[in-house]
């Protein structure tokens, strides 16, 4: 029976439907293999024209050089990913050596591998750790860190397999598109993207452009106006929607507010504006669980891992509105000189795959928008954990009274206790319970997240109780310490569900790795954000049951894969755009099209400044001037189709498909760009004036920035505005 569910399952393409079969076969061939290669003196170079015996030369090197001998599974995970799936594969299964041996098999075909990571920190432990079984298979390996600098980028990128985080290789790939000299690009063209925690890099991270900016200036926010919302009433001056991601002024608070400024709101857009990004940097943006303050300045908390999000930072008018809030100085903000999507960035590569404990809750989106499936592996040994019921309460506050006797009831045991908190403020509240307990604690959160591996290295030992905000992408393993296995192993307490039950489960994976014991239970109250913000008002009320906890986590994962879903459809068109306008930039940088174009356009100017200033020299100034004019109008165009986005909600009223319209009118305002490139790159030519260097390009107004920087934009969490208001009108209308 179960057979034959697999193969409809297979049929119907279902996630995690994969058969290994073939692939375990393989690794069967490969065991053959294994007292003669441990014999030889030497090891042949391995091959993947021949999958065993590359298997069984990998593993005879991992032996060597690591002291690693990779399980039978460890092997079918490689040969998953080097079919370009997602490999599945549960905490402390040895993912990173799996990772190492697909990428050496890319390599060995001759092909450019990216091992892509959540982290600098993980790119660069698993490339050293992973070197020395490079290195006996004859694969270079480097890796990309923040601090880098060009030159160390292009050597790292000029070796076989390159380690990196998603970040930095997105950066580095915007920074070349700026480029006005071949010799200083530094990210090659792309072959293999090999995604380690593929599901937070690719689902949680996939709502997160990559942003290059130029032309800095200081934020702009009115700390009046921050002081004034401060003083607003909830329910009397303001109202905050359900599920907390909109917040509106009741006619009394525009009253409150039009009396304190001395003017008419909706005449004056600019100050609308400025007291609503105000008010929802109040009303909806919390320190210490949506963003901690550090040494002056705002760092925004990651939802799906629970620490600090580098380089992070909301749109320029709420990221400056949550500076106010705070009476920080403004952080710089400026002009968006290109960006890119993670999905944007990961389907540049021809060859895709990865892996990660939880994948299959993500298979859908996986599929959709990377074209790849997952490929479930199983454990080396069979998981007993014992995973026990969620305990339900009514109010948050017997929950947590509930958490705290549990812990001391456990710890009383000498048994080892992880405890996963929703964000950093209740982490810091639950210490302080425990304190008041006598209990001491290890808190694991935004705040020091630069001790984790160390922190995380301990969380197995006997006695010690672990408070941390998220365990996703963490990167280290739980070990048990000296007699922990008989008392148990490690206990595992969730002290809320999320809003994703992947969060959930990659919680509890940290718990019975390899076989070891563990357990986990769940404490959930129907006062969490889980049930009050995705569970119907009539039915949110007294304990929750299981199916409604159940309920909750599929509607927020439902909304959370239309937002990608969406984000996609507003994307792909755009997508399309820069690939057009990359591959018309490839070729004035590489070629002479910029020449025959202006010498097309003005062939008389054209005559007479070549033999003035010489064919070089002239070929090279053409370049320069179609590359300014081409960057300036992609920035224009970018900053009009971020306009058109923000405004195009308002067709929904007429019954018009926002995104419909959105493509109607971005498909003429590319060609009306091309255009101005044209228009603009002739004029700049008939104006620049000869020097004695060749023509003066600055006197014809190609300026490029003094100074660029990048970061990642977190798209406005509550929408656009004009999004705000239709989901008022939509929710105003149901209701009645």
């Amino acid at each position: 029976m179960a057979s034959i569910t697999a193969r409809i399952r297979r049929f119907l393409e279902r996630p995690g439907s994969i058969d290994l079969a073939p692939f375990q076969r393989i690794v069967a061939a490969a065991g053959e293999r294994e007292d003669g290669l441990r014999a030889a003196d030497e090891l042949p170079r391995p091959s993947t024209d021949d999958l065993a015996g590359f298997c069984a030369i990998m593993r005879e090197a991992a032996r060597r050089t690591l002291g690693l001998r990779p399980y039978d599974v460890q092997l079918v995970g490689t040969l998953a990913m080097l079919s370009g799936n997602v490999a599945e594969m549960a905490t402390g299964e040895g993912k990173t050596l799996s990772g190492a041996m697909a990428a050496a098999g890319y390599a060995l075909q001759g092909k450019r591998v990216h091992v892509i990571s959540v982290n600098d920190y993980l790119a660069r432990r698993d490339a050293e750790w992973m070197g020395p079984l490079y290195e006996a298979v004859g694969v270079s390996v480097g890796w990309i860190s923040e601090s880098a600098t060009p030159d160390e980028r292009r050597a790292a990128y000029a070796a076989d397999v390159t380690y990196g985080s998603v970040s930095e290789i997105g950066f580095d790939v915007l920074r070349d598109r700026i480029v006005t000299d071949v010799a200083d690009l530094v990210v090659p063209e792309p072959d293999v993207a090999l995604v380690d925690e593929a599901d937070s890099v690719l689902v949680d991270e996939a709502r997160v452009p990559l942003v290059l900016a130029g032309a800095a200036d200081p934020g702009d926010a009115a700390p009046e106006t921050a002081a004034l919302v401060r003083r607003l009433v909830k329910g009397y001056h303001y109202e905050i929607d359900d599920q907390e991601r909109n917040v509106h002024l009741t006619s009394r608070g525009i009253d409150t507010v039009e009396e304190a400024l001395g003017l008419d709101l909706y005449d004056t857009p600019a100050t609308l504006t400025e007291v609503n990004l105000a008010l929802h940097a109040h009303a909806l943006l919390t320190r210490d669980v949506d963003y901690i303050v550090r040494e002056g300045r705002v760092h925004l908390i990651n939802p799906s891992r629970g620490r600090v999000a580098m380089l992070q930072r909301w749109p320029d008018g709420l990221q400056a509105a949550v500076e106010a809030k705070e009476a920080l100085a403004p952080s710089e903000s400026g002009e968006v000189l290109d960006s890119i999507t993670v999905q944007g960035l990961i389907t540049r590569y021809p060859q895709r795959c990865g892996m990660t404990g939880t994948a299959v809750a993500v298979g859908d989106q996986l599929r959709e928008f990377y074209d790849l499936r997952v490929a479930v592996v199983p454990p080396n040994r069979p998981c007993v954990r014992i995973d026990e019921p969620d305990r339900l309460f009514e109010y948050a506050m017997e929950r947590d009274h509930a958490l705290v006797d549990e812990i001391a009831e456990v710890h009383a045991t000498g048994r080892p206790i992880l405890v996963g908190t929703l964000d950093v403020a209740e982490s810091e509240r639950l210490a302080g319970n425990l304190a008041g307990r006598g209990l001491d604690c290890v808190v694991l959160n935004a705040k020091n997240d630069a001790e984790e591996a160390a922190i995380i290295a301990r969380a197995g030992e006997r006695g010690a109780i672990t408070v941390s905000t998220q365990m996703a992408g963490r990167g280290t393993d739980i070990r048990l310490g000296e007699g922990v296995e008989k008392l148990g192993g490690l206990y595992v307490i969730g002290s809320g569900r999320h809003a994703s039950s992947r969060l959930d489960d990659q919680l509890r994976g940290r718990a019975g790795r390899q076989g070891d014991p563990g357990g986990s239970v769940f404490l959930v109250s129907g006062e969490d954000d889980l049930i009050t913000h995705y569970v119907a008002d009539e039915y949110a009320r007294g304990v929750p049951d299981r199916e409604l906890v159940g309920h909750a986590q599929r509607v927020a994962e439902g909304v959370d894969m239309e937002i990608h879903r969406n984000t996609w459809r507003y994307t792909r068109l755009l997508e399309q755009h820069r690939a057009m306008v990359l591959g018309l930039r490839e070729k004035v940088l590489r070629g002479r099209s910029a020449s025959d174009a202006l010498s097309g356009a003005a062939p008389e100017r054209w005559a007479e400044l070549s033999e003035r200033v010489g064919e070089d020299v002239l070929d090279e100034a053409a370049r320069q001037i179609v590359l300014f004019h081409l960057d300036r109008c992609w920035a224009d165009h970018l900053a009009y189709l971020g306009e058109l986005r923000e405004g195009i909600h308002l067709r929904a009223l007429g019954r018009l498909s926002p995104i419909e319209e959105f493509n109607k009118e971005a498909k003429p305002a590319y060609e009306r760009m091309l255009a101005e490139v044209e228009s603009r790159s002739i004029a700049a030519f008939e104006a620049a004036e000869i020097t004695a260097d060749g023509l003066d390009l600055d006197g014809a107004g190609l300026k490029r920035p003094t100074a660029t920087w990048t970061y990642l934009v977190q798209e406005n969490p509550f929408g656009t505005e004009w999004e705000r208001i239709l989901n008022r009108l939509t929710t105003k209308v149901r209701r009645r």
